[in-house]
C-alpha cells in the first residue's frame, strides 16, 4: 500500500505560504520605503515655488500616495485576515489607479469618459461584494 500524500501536500504549502510570507514583507518593507519618498516628494511639491510646480504633479503626487498607502493596506490585511486576500482592497486599488490615469492623460474625452465607466463598474462590483450575501468578513 502507498503512503498518503496529505503529509506531503501539507508541507509543500506551508512552505509555498511561508515563501509568500515573506515576499510579500519583503514588498512591505519596500512600499514604506516608497511611501517615506512620495512624502518627500510631497513636501518639496509644496514647499517650492507655485510657479515652477503645476497642481497636477500635486495631485498625482497624492494619488500614488495613496496607492502605495493602499498595497501596504493590502498586505496587513492580508496577514490580519489568517492569509487571505479581501477583493475589495484590490477594487480600492484598481479605481485609485484610474482615478491616476485620468489625472494624468485626460486629453482624450472619449478616454476619460471610458475610465470612468470603468470606475462605475467597479464601484458597482464593490457595492455587489458588500451585500450581505456576499459579505464574508
Amino acid at each position: 500500500m502507498l503512503p498518503s500524500p496529505r503529509p506531503r501536500i501539507e508541507w509543500v504549502s506551508s512552505v509555498l505560504q511561508t515563501v509568500l510570507s515573506l515576499a510579500l514583507l519583503t514588498l512591505g518593507i519596500i512600499l514604506i520605503i516608497f511611501l517615506g519618498k512620495e512624502t518627500l516628494h510631497l513636501a518639496d511639491v509644496l514647499f517650492t515655488d507655485g510657479e515652477k510646480v503645476s497642481k497636477y504633479e500635486l495631485v498625482e503626487g497624492l494619488v500614488v500616495y495613496f496607492l502605495y498607502f493602499e498595497f501596504i493596506a493590502l498586505i496587513v490585511k492580508y496577514f490580519q485576515s489568517g492569509f487571505h486576500f479581501p477583493l475589495r482592497y484590490f477594487i480600492y486599488i484598481g479605481i485609485t489607479a484610474i482615478i491616476r490615469l485620468i489625472i494624468i492623460d485626460h486629453k482624450s474625452p472619449m478616454d476619460v469618459l471610458i475610465y470612468a465607466g470603468a470606475i462605475l463598474l467597479m464601484v458597482i462590483t464593490l457595492w455587489l461584494c458588500n451585500s450581505k450575501r456576499l459579505k464574508r468578513e
